[in-house]
């Protein structure tokens, strides 16, 4: 139960930072939309769009490193976590110095031949690359400091990061909008230097916060221990990467067939992902170092019972906000954008479908790495995640739409969980058959039944706000009921009326504290 207020409480602080941030880094897209044009804002997603990739990274090296944090203050040991974190920042700083070497490699072959840019743009792709790379050598070397703050479970100030993060977005979106310098190369610049300004602050305020995090290789390196990090971070970097490359590779598939206006409508689909993805990720970030400790701690019957209820819980987050979008996507595009791209609401609609997809086997991924055996599994990954890219380069090559893309992608992620579920039996004891019945044949359902019941009034009434307001009513009503007495089971309702009950009492005593000092 203490667990389960944890992950309440962590929750509640990212949830506050997430109804501060969403709306104004949307805001924030549609400005920069406009300063730069289709044609420019396609060219910062095909090329310096790896910079958004870099959260992906460093959130994926940060739970590997967490892993280790997390599992060893399950154990108790806190001489262990600085060790821990020594071996991190050396493993580290060469993982970042290879990546530098790999990415200026790859630059040659991405500017001379592979990627289709305006001859008069080509210099200002080329200078959005480098800060690429600075920004990258960055983010790698401080993912020891991220998997402090998250083994700590730290969300209080995860939050105020977050929001000072989408403070600045917003900041150099409105510069954008008025710079008289090339725009292109302004933005890039100004994104890269926000990253690492960032990583910086984490860094600075760990060492003052956290004993473990003290920087002395000689005194508290272990070589056995840096093995078997070595080896667990090298095959977790290797799935982590293979899966943003293989994502960074959409971008500059679509580039080659039809240039960097359909990467604008590809940039635009990936914000709404990312922003919409925040209200499930949240809880997971809460909730993994829970699967870690509870490892840890040798209780591997809370570590799946953690993963199985978050990865319901996730789904239905993603599901209350994602289906009044789904069916009110071209009014909701025409409100918050002037000029919308060509392709972007089809993508978005398919790339939320396969988000939905995916949300359902994240936690299941936490909890095969809580386990720590993930070779065979990182590299059945790493090879897979490449396989939609050769698919839709051939089908491209025959002339299919664009967004035959992403159904090559919601195809993949059905057989990618398909995998996770069958390394989570042999490697958690995980069973397929109560996952079906009690995880994804209750999401699916509920799904259906509240989709199809939102869908009502789009079939007798013209678009417009009050049919949006209609049927995100309807949606919000249908949800609940759904959720509650279809998704989830007896000893979950039970579960949810407890973390309900403690996190109202939680806001009612800071009420009633606020004002008896009134």
């Amino acid at each position: 139960m203490q667990a389960a207020n944890r992950v309440a409480k962590n929750t509640l602080i990212l949830y506050a930072r997430m109804a501060i941030t969403v709306f104004i880094s949307l805001y924030a897209t549609r400005l920069v939309l406009l300063a730069l044009g289709a044609a420019d804002f396609g060219i910062f997603n095909v090329v310096g769009g790896a910079i958004a990739m870099l959260t992906f990274l460093n959130a994926a090296m940060a739970s590997a490193t967490q892993r280790f944090m997390s599992y060893a203050q399950g154990e108790g040991n806190h001489q262990k976590q600085k060790s821990i974190f020594n071996v991190s920042v050396l493993l580290h700083f060469f993982i970042a110095l290879a990546v530098v070497v790999l990415l200026e490699g790859a630059g040659y072959f991405l500017f001379n031949g592979v990627l289709k840019i305006d001859p008069e743009r080509m210099d200002a792709a080329k200078l959005i690359f480098q800060f690429l790379i600075v920004s990258t050598f960055f983010t790698i070397v401080s993912v020891p400091y991220d998997a402090v703050i998250n083994a700590h479970e730290n969300m209080l100030f995860v939050a105020i990061l977050g929001i000072l993060e989408a403070i600045l977005k917003l900041s150099i979106a409105f510069y954008v909008t008025y710079t008289h310098f090339d725009k292109l190369a302004s933005y890039g610049l100004l994104m890269a230097s926000l990253a690492v300004l960032l990583l910086i602050i984490r860094r600075i305020y760990c060492h003052r916060k956290y004993e473990e995090v003290e920087i002395n290789i000689r005194k508290y390196y272990d070589k056995s221990l840096f093995k078997e990090m070595t080896s667990f971070a090298g095959w977790s970097f290797l799935g982590s990467s293979s899966s943003m490359i293989a994502n960074y590779g959409q971008g500059i598939v679509i580039n080659m067939f039809f240039g960097t206006v359909v990467n604008a409508a590809q940039g635009v689909a990936g914000q709404v992902s990312g922003q919409l993805g925040v209200f499930a990720n949240v809880m997971l970030k809460a909730l993994n170092p829970v699967i870690a400790k509870s490892e840890g701690a040798g209780d591997r019957n809370l570590m799946l019972k953690a993963s199985l209820l978050g990865s319901k819980v996730s789904f239905f987050m993603l599901m209350f906000f994602y289906i009044p979008v789904l069916i009110e996507m071209p009014l909701i595009f025409k409100f918050w954008l002037k000029d919308v791209p060509e392709y972007a609401i089809i993508f978005c609609r398919l790339l939320l479908l396969r988000n939905l997809i995916e949300q359902l086997f994240l936690t299941l991924s936490s909890s095969i790495a809580a386990v720590g055996n993930i070779r065979q599994f990182q590299i059945v990954k790493s090879v897979l995640n490449f396989l939609p890219l050769l698919v839709s380069y051939i089908l491209f090559s025959y002339n299919y739409p664009p967004y035959f893309l992403y159904l090559v992608f919601i195809t993949y992620s059905i057989f990618n969980g398909g995998i996770i579920l069958f390394f989570s039996k042999k490697y958690c004891g995980l069973s397929i058959l109560s996952f079906l019945k009690n995880i994804l044949s209750r999401v699916l359902l509920s799904f259906t039944l509240t989709a199809l019941l939102a869908i009502l009034p789009v079939l007798f009434m013209p678009d417009g706000l009050v049919r949006l307001l209609l049927v995100s009513g309807i949606s919000f009503i249908v949800f609940l009921l759904t959720v509650w007495f279809v998704g989830l089971r007896n000893e979950e309702r039970e579960i949810f009326g407890r973390m309900i009950k403690n996190i109202s009492d939680r806001i009612f005593s800071i009420i009633r504290r606020y004002a008896f000092n009134q």
